[in-house]
């Protein structure tokens, strides 16, 4: 078992403030290249009462990708359009790229209030507004064993520029100062052991129908 537990573990029902009822926000990020997404599918594969919140951004499409699975594509005039009217729980541009991404509170709060537990799969900046919303959100950070790991992954993709690339890795560095700000920490020396990990962390909390 690779996990980093930052504060003690809350006993069964004792002392949680969080109401059962109305679900969970289980928020998982890491930098680019540390396999989060890998682990995320996974882990639905194993946890089917889980639910994917589907973030929206207005960067185009990738091959293959689809609408409302992959992402919510939108147009920046739609995007501002609901970021102005308070349609996010969380958004930012990212790697400095003029595209933004957020988290739709319609993929959110309907499944809260329908006692789901909902998994946002976003980067340092989303979990920090997502945790002022929802301050009892389990939080979870992926990590590669080492930074020199990250970077030999993203440049096996072959698909960035070398530009691109040390803008990841940049990022990336940020993001790893500030793992300690997440519940958990798991370290993805292999998926299955990482997703083995996540597992256990959310039958600790007790998630409807243990995993």
């Amino acid at each position: 078992m690779q996990i980093i537990e930052q504060l003690p573990v809350t006993p069964p029902n004792h002392q949680r403030v969080h109401d059962m009822s109305t679900g969970r926000v289980v928020v998982i990020s890491g930098p680019s290249g540390a396999g989060k997404t890998t682990i995320v599918k996974q882990l639905f594969q194993r946890c089917g009462q889980l639910v994917h919140s589907v973030s929206a951004t207005t960067r185009p499409p990738r091959p293959g990708e689809q609408n409302g699975v992959d992402y919510h594509f939108l147009t920046p005039d739609d995007f501002e359009r609901r970021r102005i009217a308070d349609g996010f729980i969380e958004c930012f541009e990212v790697f400095g790229s003029g595209y933004w991404y957020g988290t739709l509170g319609s993929e959110v709060t309907p499944r809260l209030a329908d006692g789901k537990w909902v998994v946002l799969e976003i980067d340092v900046q989303g979990a920090s507004a997502v945790l002022q919303q929802f301050p009892d959100a389990l939080t979870i950070f992926v990590r590669p064993e080492t930074l020199a790991e990250l970077e030999r992954r993203l440049r096996h993709r072959a698909t960035e520029s070398e530009a691109a690339i040390e803008r990841r890795l940049e990022v990336a560095r940020r993001e790893l100062e500030a793992a300690d700000q997440y519940r958990y920490q798991v370290f993805n020396l292999s998926v299955e052991q990482a997703v083995d990990d996540i597992v256990h962390i959310l039958n600790q909390w007790e998630i409807p129908s243990q995993c």
